[in-house]
């Protein structure tokens, strides 16, 4: 795993876990979900990690803003939470 599996593992909880991921990407910045039901998602919490700069939802998109190591963060989080994303 990479530097970023312990974040990703705690995000993917954050989240609402794996079921509630119905696509997963990332921009330069920022990771972009689609959540099943956006209200499992703990966004204080979600901000309140260092690996985090902030979050929004943007048309029905909820993103969390990484850095410019997002793909880094992008792949541990994939692999952890054992998905396939689109980027």
């Amino acid at each position: 795993m990479g530097r970023y599996a312990e974040d990703a593992k705690q995000l993917l909880h954050l989240v609402g876990g794996r079921e509630n991921i119905a696509a997963v990407s990332h921009c330069m910045t920022r990771m972009r979900f689609a959540l099943v039901d956006p209200e499992k998602a703990d966004v204080k919490a979600i901000e309140g990690m260092k690996a985090v700069k902030g979050s929004f939802t943007q048309s029905g998109q909820f993103q969390v803003i990484i850095g410019n190591t997002v793909a880094d963060f992008y792949n541990d989080f994939v692999k952890t939470a054992g998905i396939e994303g689109v980027s």
